[in-house]
Formats: C-alpha cells, sequence, structure tokens
C-alpha cells in the first residue's frame, strides 16, 4: 500500500477519544443499565480505550463491556474469494433491556453495522442503540446508517482508505488517509 497521508495525530487523536468519553458521560450519566461493545476486531480497541477513560473519569466500575465477532452474520460471507477469519466473540452479559454504546472505527457502507446490530439480537433485545465511530466516512453510505457519536468525519472517493492506527498495535495512534489508485 502507497504512503497514506496522515489525517489526525497522536496529539489530536487522544483528544478526540477524550470528547468521545466526555459525550457518553455527560448523555449517559451514571452509566446504570448501560454497556459498551465493540465491534472485533478495530471497534474493540476503540471501545476498550473509551470505556478506559469513561471509568478513569467517572469511577463506574460497573460499566460493562462487550466484544462482538460478526463474521458469520456479514452479507459477503459466503461471496468471499479468501475464507474469513473469525474472532471471538465475548460478551458474557444478557443486553436484554439495556442501553448499548456499538462501537467500531471506521464508518463506511453501514454493513458491518447492519450485521453488528442482526448479531446483537442473539444476546437479548436491547432499549437502545447508539453508535460511536472514530471515523465517519459519510458520502459512502450503502445503507441509512448513521453515527450517534463521531471523532471525526472523512470525506473520500469510495476507492480511498481510511486506516485507524492503534498505539499498542502499531507505532502510535493515528488516522491515516490512503488515496484511490
Amino acid at each position: 500500500m502507497s504512503k497514506g497521508r496522515t489525517i489526525l495525530t497522536d496529539k489530536r487523536f487522544e483528544l478526540t477519544l477524550q470528547r468521545l468519553a466526555h459525550e457518553l458521560i455527560e448523555n449517559y450519566g451514571d452509566f446504570e443499565n448501560t454497556c459498551i461493545i465493540g465491534v472485533q476486531e478495530k471497534g474493540v480497541i476503540l471501545a476498550e480505550r473509551i470505556h478506559k477513560l469513561i471509568v478513569e473519569t467517572t469511577k463506574y466500575e460497573h460499566l460493562q463491556l462487550g466484544k462482538l465477532d460478526i463474521t458469520f452474520y456479514r452479507d459477503d460471507f459466503r461471496t468471499r474469494v479468501e475464507p474469513l477469519r473469525a474472532s471471538s466473540t465475548e460478551i458474557d452479559f444478557l443486553i436484554e433491556g439495556k442501553r448499548v454504546i456499538l462501537v467500531d472505527d471506521v464508518l463506511y457502507t453501514g454493513r458491518t453495522i447492519q450485521s453488528a446490530l442482526a448479531a446483537l439480537q442473539d444476546f437479548g433485545r436491547p432499549d437502545q442503540v447508539e453508535l460511536l465511530c472514530m471515523v465517519d466516512r459519510r458520502f459512502n453510505r450503502h445503507l441509512p446508517i448513521q453515527a450517534d457519536y463521531i471523532g471525526i468525519r472523512v470525506d473520500a472517493v469510495d476507492e480511498a482508505y481510511v486506516k485507524v492506527e492503534w498505539k499498542g498495535y502499531e507505532d502510535r495512534d493515528r488516522i491515516l488517509l490512503f488515496a484511490a489508485k
């Protein structure tokens, strides 16, 4: 892959994470009857970081965190040339009647979130689901899905690629935009 252009550096990246955590704190109060669920794989990294910031800020240790794999809920599951690799789902609580904050790193076509909503139904019927994403590629949606909490919006042509890098997995926190070929 060619060299991407950095659109969010590590300092602004951390400020964006803090802003997202504070928006949730403002809107969810004591987080009673609320859980955060990250979509495997990179949505989980974002969910863990947001969860940690909320707990450090509020001391609400009761805020539950889960990891959701959507591999077998994808609409392209049977049509892919290469087999998909499943990740683990780790949700050791029911979401029945809860407020769910669903987290993914990049909102692009909306298909991943559609799959996540279908997968969530296996764990109960939530009272509410809100979506948090680090990057919203708002002009590339295939489905009528919108994020409630957004780190940044990136307007790019369909062929462009947005990559979120996470410290601990890559060199540093940053968001890159790769131009269309």
